[in-house]
């Protein structure tokens, strides 16, 4: 998995900090990284993205972004707003591939869901990883609603041929209600695609030491980890 695309069901499901997580366990198992951000939004020029936040926590990355606008929008409004040109699938190909030259892995990670826009003509990251013919990893929220979300983009990624890579639990609250719990066993049922972890809530808060040393027993192998999913279904599901 030279390129790993990552992108959620929506937003605040816990991208980034998954995005952190698998860069952690990877250098951990020393591989080099790198992680770009398609497109950034809602930060000022000089306030740290979330290529930045994933250095922070995970380490040693060499952190790259595209494209940066002020207002907390979908990419291709949110450029469309400030007046400069949007992010395109092929600019993000192109970056991905030139940073796998150097790595071992590259992590892409988008904004908000799969097909959320970077450009007026409706390019998006799902195009972005079908240009690299790279998998994607999907980032999920852990309760009630989640479901939908999960089986609808499971769903377009097939109805492109794109390869998913599993799904992986955002944030995992510390006293989980039923719905939390049933859907250990439905996540990967809906998606037609293995669990390969979950994140602690709260997760992003920790020193990034102590982060990064628990990062790989978040995740499952694939994602460079020690993550049962068939243990912690046994301690957690109703």
């Amino acid at each position: 998995m030279p390129v790993l695309v990552i992108t959620g069901t929506g937003t605040e499901v816990g991208k980034t900090v998954a995005t952190a997580a698998v860069a952690a366990a990877a250098l951990a198992a020393g591989r080099s990284v790198a992680v770009l951000k398609a497109a950034q939004t809602g930060v000022r020029p000089d306030e740290p993205g979330d290529a930045s936040e994933v250095a922070r926590l995970a380490g040693a990355v060499t952190a790259a972004e595209l494209a940066r606008f002020p207002e907390p929008l979908a990419p291709a409004t949110a450029a469309r707003r400030a007046g400069r040109a949007p992010v395109r699938p092929q600019e993000v190909a192109e970056a991905a591939a030139k940073l796998a030259t150097e790595h071992d892995l590259v992590l892409v990670e988008g904004a908000g869901g799969l097909l959320v826009r970077f450009d007026a003509v409706g390019g998006t990251l799902a195009d972005a990883a079908a240009l690299l013919a790279a998998p994607v990893l999907v980032v999920a929220a852990a309760g009630l609603g989640t479901l939908n979300t999960t089986e609808l983009t499971a769903r377009e990624l097939r109805r492109r041929e794109l390869d998913l890579a599993g799904i992986l639990i955002g944030s995992w609250p510390e006293a989980p209600d039923l719905a939390s719990r049933c859907n250990l066993a439905d996540l990967p049922d809906v998606s037609g695609a293995p669990l390969l972890g979950a994140l602690p809530a709260g997760a992003g808060a920790l020193d990034p030491a102590d982060f990064r040393t628990a990062a790989p027993g978040w995740l499952a192998p694939r994602l460079d980890g020690t993550w049962d999913a068939e243990a912690f279904w046994r301690r957690e599901a109703p």
